[in-house]
């Protein structure tokens, strides 16, 4: 899929050096075709890593996509540039009288906190209800699909007693679901993460199904009924060396990290870790965008959200 994305933008160097294709602004503009509009709400502190994380993936389809980025106007952030920010990112102030076709919210490493003390929740909410009215599909990650079932329907997160970290088996609950369509019958997806949701506050709310779960790291993909939301609790999205950047930084710190369990040879962090997990992470994007967005979006923009199933 050709990804409209600014020049620019550090990602694109990458993406083109993978030989994903990149469309320029200028050329996108002349082709007669309504490309669907994703917006990515990224909340990781590694803003650039993640953007090209995400970019990556949703190149996995023949369907062009203009990527608008944004970030919280009530956080500061330390890690990335603000001239990075300045030239690339916007906030919702600046977009929310806009309609988009999919809305991607990342995790950020705040999970330990009650949602009520993160510095930008108040912001967040005001995006997860803008969202109901002016986005056709919502595809949220980890602390990211905490949040939003918390807010949308009062889904707890619990504390767990040791960091769920690693790459783990997961099996298909509903085969029959559009975005489960392609996947083998066990698929192994990385997580990185101290809290989790359970399945028990999930069968309390009638508009959620679990999709996808793990016996070891329990709850991995809910949607709701209509199509709306999905909440995925891990990071199909990491790329071969970020659980290894992770590992190195907390031990290099002299935090208690155990080794990512599934990742490494004979889990031995001296080796190249295995990446097993890239072929599920292309289908699942690619059936969001598919099924969940641009087999259901209107294509006036303004008639967002559309009516469905």
């Amino acid at each position: 899929m050709p990804v409209k994305i600014p020049s620019t933008l550090p990602a694109r160097e990458i993406l083109e050096d993978e030989n994903i294709f990149v469309i320029e602004e200028d050329r996108a503009l002349h082709q007669d075709i309504r490309a669907l509009r994703v917006a990515i709400l990224n909340l990781m502190p590694t803003k650039i890593a993640t953007e090209t994380q995400i970019l990556r993936l949703l190149s996995n389809s023949p369907l062009q996509v203009e990527i608008t980025l944004l970030h919280t106007a009530t956080h500061e952030s330390k890690n990335t540039d603000a001239g990075h920010l300045l030239k690339h990112y916007q906030t919702f102030e600046d977009i929310k009288g806009e309609k988009f076709d999919g809305l991607i919210i990342t995790g950020a490493p705040v999970e330990q906190m009650p949602f009520e003390e993160v510095d930008y929740w108040e912001e967040l909410v005001q995006i997860l209800d803008w969202a109901k009215t002016h986005t056709e599909s919502t595809f949220s990650i980890c602390w990211g699909a905490q949040a939003a079932l918390y807010h949308y329907h009062g889904i707890p997160k619990y504390a767990l007693p040791r960091k769920m970290f690693g790459v783990f088996e997961h099996r298909l609950l509903n085969r029959t679901e559009s975005l489960m369509r392609g996947f083998d019958d066990v698929f192994l997806a990385p997580h990185s993460r101290h809290t989790e949701i359970r399945r028990a506050d999930i069968e309390k709310v009638p508009e959620l199904q679990i999709l996808a779960e793990s016996d070891e790291a329990g709850v991995y993909i809910v949607g709701s009924k209509d199509g709306r939301n999905l909440f995925i609790t891990g990071h199909s999205e990491y790329d071969p060396f970020t659980l290894k950047s992770e590992y190195d930084r907390d031990a290099g710190k002299g935090l208690s990290i155990g080794v990512p369990k599934n990742y490494y040879p004979n889990n031995d962090p001296s080796l190249l870790p295995n990446v097993r997990w890239r072929g599920h992470a292309n289908l699942l994007y690619a059936n969001w965008l598919n099924y969940y967005v641009y087999q259901t979006v209107p294509f006036d923009p303004n008639e967002i959200p559309s009516k469905k199933k």
